[in-house]
């Protein structure tokens, strides 16, 4: 009987280990991340026990934030600049910096057969509005000007361009209907690899620069163990293997 108590105030004890060691961290997210990360933040909570609260949005819009004290742990960016400037400042810990992802730029038609798979509706005389994230703000809207000046279309373009503050609201003017086509991230419309819906063209990496998107450790989220443990979990295979899925490289 001694012997069964002692088993119980084991397990008891285990227990409330894991209850006192486990934590939480708040984590602004880039648009383009959105769906892998929820899925990603999921495994984590299963996989270590600590919580990861997302929240999702432009990354020039999150470093306003950060600035002005939002109490974010975790910025995962769709840049290196941001996350580099932010440690430079001192509100990011020095040495945390890391590229989890290297995005791609998808030019997307919710509509079949609109977009072919060389992209040439971008030369065609019949082309509506054309959906883009910031371009002085946004890296994947950055990517779309490069694309759009390397085809030599940009200036016939330009007037059709609906400017959105993001990339998740780039890709809400082409799943509305509000723009006929639109640059936006490969993962937003990837499901398991294959493409949800509409047409598509998968922009060659060779007509812009690598969108390489660094994850960095704030300043709040210094002595927070979930907020390591989320970075460390970033690297893993895990990980990896749902980014790969939504069509990121890494």
């Amino acid at each position: 009987m001694k012997h069964f108590y002692s088993r119980i105030a084991l397990c008891v004890a285990t227990l409330l280990s894991g209850i006192v060691h486990a934590a939480e961290v708040s984590v602004a997210v880039a648009a383009n991340f959105t769906a892998p990360m929820k899925i990603i933040a999921g495994h984590f909570e299963r996989d270590t026990g600590h919580k990861a609260t997302l929240s999702f949005g432009g990354t020039g819009q999150f470093y306003a934030q950060i600035r002005n004290g939002a109490p974010f742990q975790v910025l995962l960016a769709a840049d290196t600049e941001t996350p580099a400037k932010i440690e430079h400042e001192g509100l990011g810990v020095a040495g945390s910096r890391f590229t989890y992802a290297i995005g791609k730029l998808v030019l997307w038609s919710k509509q079949p057969g609109v977009v072919d798979d060389t992209g040439a509706i971008l030369k065609s005389g019949n082309l509506g509005k054309i959906a883009i994230a910031n371009p002085k703000l946004a890296p994947y809207g950055a990517a779309a000007m490069q694309v759009m000046n390397a085809l030599g279309v940009t200036s016939r373009l330009t007037p059709k361009l609906a400017e959105a503050s993001n990339i998740g609201q780039a890709f809400q003017y082409v799943a509305s209907g509000n723009a006929q086509i639109g640059f936006v991230a490969l993962s937003q419309v990837l499901e398991n690899g294959t493409l949800k819906e509409g047409s598509a063209w998968i922009v060659p990496s060779n007509l812009y620069s690598p969108i390489q998107q660094d994850a960095v450790l704030l300043k709040a989220g210094d002595n927070n163990p979930a907020a390591q443990a989320l970075l460390n979990y970033l690297r893993t295979d895990a990980a990896k293997q749902v980014m790969t899925s939504f069509g990121y490289a890494h």
